[in-house]
């Protein structure tokens, strides 16, 4: 595998490849001079996109200054570091692209990683690409164009059984977002994402402690069991057991599979005629109309009690009265003088509150304060700082989630407005920084905070003052630097050890996805098990002698691989059916969902193993 990248996403993603996967890996890295960090603490993200580099000097790497590729030592963790000023041809030779499964572009710049990616593609057209661009629409088209040019290039069709040398482009944003959702409503950034599902693994306790082992969608691993002294013993964990390893294991603690979903309150979506009116209006000016119209009701009922005229003929001079139309009650009783007379002085009053409602809705539909606002007694609800990039598909993801989400942003023009108006989703307009802001979006009452915006500064604020409002609160904050965000999260839980803390780099939450990618199409994630690895895949049946033609109960292999699901889709997205009976017998056409270790997924797909299995 080779990685080229000028930030930490590249040195997390290698990271992943080599301990995850056991793969053998070739960073590829800028020049050591150009790698000064500032403090950290005061890095914006452009910055520090162009900063973050990796001191490479420290291993004994050299430049020539023409961009040439000198190349390193053998460090510690066993991934292989290069130097390059450009991932230009010499330096994708030098790494080794022409020999290589698989190579990641992962350049803060989509310019140099698309040049990087047509160089590669001619070097090796059968070499899996990942590449990291922003641009999700011109991502779409280049994927097909190397795609493309990798069919001819070697003869296959580019949905045939046998292609292999796949294009794949991701963004940082839209990775690491399902996993800051999932982290806001369950504390676990653990998760994968399949068949518009969000999965994370759970251990469960054993059933000799007085908690119930539920299920789940399926039982993934037994943890080493524990002696009298709560150690672990010798025995490692024991990975995709069969139902007897389960039974048997009845004191050891179960890692399932379950879907993450919310259970709490649902956000009102503001349809009909009554939220309507009431997002059209403010509580206090509903109130005054809400008077005007008992008043009149009750200079009705007084009319109709004291001249003993009919109720309806009551009501109209009343609203003649309120109206000053002209019809004095010469010669009548003093009752109905005196009720005329009142009638008069409610119509002056109603005068400002009919003028302010008509410069109030005509306010409401020329200013932004046509998004929605926090509704009345709302709770249980995440709070959502900032609706940049991250933030706008964080959002999306939690409603897709049907979990209610209140917004804060401070840019009026920020490009998840439009998201938040599409989705009915409540916005507060001001600087989280500022007194009142946290508090109009109800977060004191909230589930969680999700600190997403580009200011680490900023989202560190946030967190600190809403811990101060509510020290039991959830809290999640996106930083860029993942040392940076190590040594936050470890403050945090020491001043407050009760309350959830979680503090997230983008690389670390995105490494996991480019490198599945990496490893083929089909690899959907990987959960730790202890000091080894389960991996996810979505597998064609047909070509697997060891699943064609088997029912799900004789595909099943204890320790190696396992059937989860069955993909029925016939479209482009994934709808997953879970629960197989062990009789369904596996077609050459399906398509399924399996857990595997390495070693079991490699025999399965016919790889190499690492040196782990």
């Amino acid at each position: 595998m080779v990685v080229c990248g000028d930030d930490g996403l590249a040195h997390r993603l290698a990271a992943e490849l080599r301990g995850v996967y056991g793969e053998q890996v070739t960073l590829v890295v800028p020049a050591s001079e150009r790698s000064v960090r500032p403090p950290v603490v005061v890095r914006a993200r452009s910055a520090s996109a162009l900063l973050d580099r990796v001191v490479t000097a420290a291993a004994g790497l050299t430049g020539n200054g023409n961009g040439a590729v000198t190349a390193a030592g053998e460090p510690p963790n066993g991934i292989r570091l290069m130097e390059a000023a450009e991932p230009n041809e010499a330096a994708l030779a030098g790494a080794g692209v022409e020999h290589a499964d698989a190579l990641a572009l992962v350049y803060d710049d989509d310019e140099t990683n698309i040049r990087a990616a047509l160089t590669a593609r001619r070097l090796n057209p059968r070499l899996r690409l990942v590449l990291r661009l922003y641009n999700r629409r011109l991502g779409q088209h280049i994927e097909e164009l190397l795609d493309q040019a990798a069919a001819l290039a070697t003869g296959n069709p580019a949905d045939g059984p046998g292609f292999d040398a796949s294009t794949t482009v991701l963004s940082d944003a839209d990775t690491a977002a399902p996993a800051l959702a999932a982290t806001a409503l369950t504390g676990t950034s653990k998760v994968l994402q399949t068949g518009g599902l969000l999965l994370r693994a759970v251990e469960r306790p054993p059933a000799g402690a007085g908690v119930s082992a539920a299920p789940g969608l399926a039982t993934l691993a037994l943890l080493s069991p524990t002696d009298s002294s709560g150690l672990g013993g010798d025995q490692g964990p024991t990975l995709l057991p069969d139902a007897a390893a389960v039974r048997a294991g009845g004191g050891r603690t179960t890692v399932v599979l379950e879907q993450v979903s919310y259970a709490g309150p649902v956000l009102p979506d503001g349809r009909g005629v009554m939220p309507w009116f009431a997002s059209l209006f403010s509580r206090r000016l509903r109130w005054s109309l809400a008077g005007m119209v008992g008043c009149v009701v009750a200079l009705a009922v007084a009319l109709w009690l004291v001249t003993g005229i009919h109720p309806l003929r009551a009501f109209y001079l009343t609203l003649l009265d309120l109206f000053a139309i002209d019809d004095p009650a010469i010669g009548q009783s003093v009752g109905r003088q005196i009720l005329q007379l009142l009638s008069g002085l409610a119509g002056l009053l109603l005068l400002p509150v009919l003028l302010a409602a008509v410069l109030e809705a005509l306010g409401t539909f020329r200013t932004t304060s046509s998004l929605r606002k926090p509704p009345r007694g709302l709770g249980g609800h995440v709070v959502l700082l900032g609706l940049g990039k991250i933030g706008t598909r964080v959002l999306t993801r939690l409603r897709e989630l049907n979990i209610p989400v209140v917004c804060v942003e401070s840019d009026p023009e920020a490009r998840g407005l439009a998201t938040a108006r599409r989705l009915r989703v409540p916005v507060v307009l001001g600087d989280v920084t500022q007194e009142g802001v946290l508090e109009a979006a109800k977060i004191h009452r909230a589930h969680a905070l999700l600190a997403v915006t580009s200011a680490d500064t900023t989202n560190l604020e946030a967190v600190l003052y809403a811990r101060a409002v509510r020290p039991d609160l959830r809290v999640v904050l996106r930083l860029y630097d993942d040392d940076f965000a190590t040594a936050v999260y470890r403050t945090l839980r020491a001043a407050h050890p009760r309350a959830s803390t979680r503090s997230r780099s983008v690389s670390h939450l995105a490494a996991p996805a480019f490198a599945g990618a990496m490893m083929g199409r089909q690899i959907l994630g990987a959960f730790p098990v202890e000091r080894r690895v389960l991996l996810f895949a979505a597998v064609d049946v047909g070509g697997h002698p060891q699943l064609e033609g088997k029912t799900v109960g004789e595909a099943f292999r204890a320790g190696f691989w396992r059937v989860l699901a069955l993909d029925t889709a016939t479209g482009g997205d994934s709808a997953l059916v879970w629960d197989l009976p062990d009789t369904y017998v596996l077609r050459d056409t399906d398509r399924v969902l399996l857990a595997a270790t390495r070693r079991g997924l490699a025999e399965l797909l016919g790889r190499r193993t690492g040196s782990r299995g």
